[in-house]
């Protein structure tokens, strides 16, 4: 009898149903379309009812299938709630996230509070209540986080960004063992600065987009779909001894 050669798993996710939070544009957006391309059923969660449907319109135009989710992530109640009546869902990738540069002496508490409360709170209320559902179930599943290489490094003016998403990792390693009896994998994806509405003002500065730029070994600002590969990766079986990781997407900023 031959040896027993190993078979390349699958890219696919045919059949998976996947909740995409902050998904109406930017990050959440590309990976939204990243998992329908792929075939799964994609849930798209945002609080804007028009951007949601500009995606759920492109993903089923390229022959996908997507639904429209208008929720608040910021709303544990709600989320428990839309979580647990369209679940269980065996991929989870939460994009919803903001920034607010600023030097942390002259950060109003308002910004404080709105970043911990998006970027932290309601990433652990999702993974919460999708695990809730997947245990409930007895599914395996796959938790994916868009953290940022600056969940890994300090800059200045993002101090509490990077409290944020130092937060965000270490909450997955933790899952990775609470959850990995169960089957259920969660990791991060770790992005560069990115070309979005949201990074569009500091860009706007010939300087800055310089600065960035210099510290890319790759030579080259991100784009939302360098992102679309390892959300596909994270969220299926090729990636099956993977948990607790964060996948770097940072053109080797963290590298230096």
């Amino acid at each position: 009898m031959g040896a027993a050669w190993p078979t390349t798993p699958s890219f696919r996710l045919d059949g998976r149903a996947a909740l995409v939070a902050g998904g109406g544009r930017g990050l959440g957006a590309a990976a939204a379309l990243a998992l329908a391309d792929a075939g799964a059923h994609v849930t798209v969660a945002a609080r804007s009812r028009a951007e949601l449907d500009a995606v759920v319109a492109e993903a089923r135009r390229r022959g996908g299938r997507a639904e429209a989710l208008v929720l608040d992530v910021t709303d544990a109640a709600a989320v428990a709630r839309e979580v647990g009546a369209r679940g269980p869902f065996p991929i989870l990738v939460n994009s919803a996230g903001t920034n607010r540069p600023a030097l942390l002496t002259e950060t109003p508490q308002a910004d404080i509070d709105l970043l911990l409360d998006l970027n932290v709170r309601a990433a652990l209320t999702l993974a919460r209540e999708v695990a809730r559902g997947l245990v409930a179930a007895r599914l395996p599943g796959s938790i994916i986080t868009i953290s940022s290489q600056m969940g890994h490094v300090g800059a200045p003016r993002r101090a509490v960004y990077c409290a944020t998403k130092h937060a965000v990792e270490g909450m997955t390693r933790a899952l990775a063992w609470e959850l990995g009896p169960a089957g259920i994998r969660v990791n991060t994806v770790c992005p560069t600065f990115v070309e979005t509405a949201m990074t569009a003002p500091m860009f706007a500065d010939p300087a800055f987009r310089a600065d960035v730029v210099s510290r890319i070994a790759l030579g080259r600002i991100g784009r939302t779909d360098d992102i679309m590969g390892a959300v596909v990766y994270l969220a299926g079986d090729a990636a099956a001894l993977v948990t607790g990781s964060a996948l770097m997407v940072d053109g080797g900023w963290t590298a230096a």
